[in-house]
């Protein structure tokens, strides 16, 4: 595994590993997403659409290919949705699209994010996951370090 990869998982565990309680979880990640500023409305379209969820909600991928990274960038018009798709973006975020098929969504159910969501949201979960996951399946070969 990737040190990025590692890293990031690392980060997710020493940011959510320490709550007891799945209520807390999710109160800290929808007062994160408070202060995060929400997709212009020319990104809310269509195609940016991740299908599958219960609330509208947006990706916005694009990759850079002088660093050969991806970034991610969301917005949904659900608040709960909305905190666990910028977290989702934000651990894909700054990977290369091999670092990103690397990252097992996995995590989220190991932090018992993914667990404790309802049906609707875990199916929601793993659209948006296998949407960045394609994005990056996609990017594979575009020049990127590490991406042959």
């Amino acid at each position: 595994m990737s040190e990025k990869v590692e890293s990031k998982k690392s980060a997710l565990r020493g940011e959510f590993g320490f709550f007891d309680d799945p209520r807390d979880t999710f109160e800290y990640i929808i007062a994160k997403t408070k202060s995060l500023p929400r997709l212009p409305d020319a990104l809310k379209k269509e195609e940016n659409l991740v299908k599958g969820c219960v609330s509208s909600l947006w990706l916005a991928p694009s990759f850079d290919a002088q660093s050969g990274e991806c970034s991610f960038a969301s917005d949904a018009d659900s608040v709960i949705t909305r905190g666990i798709a910028a977290l989702v973006c934000e651990t894909y975020t700054g990977l290369t699209p091999a670092e990103v098929l690397e990252l097992s969504p996995g995590i989220f159910d190991e932090l018992k994010i993914g667990t404790q969501l309802t049906p609707n949201r875990r199916n929601g979960l793993g659209q948006l996951c296998a949407k960045i996951a394609d994005f990056a399946k996609s990017r594979l070969g575009a020049g990127a370090p590490g991406s042959e």
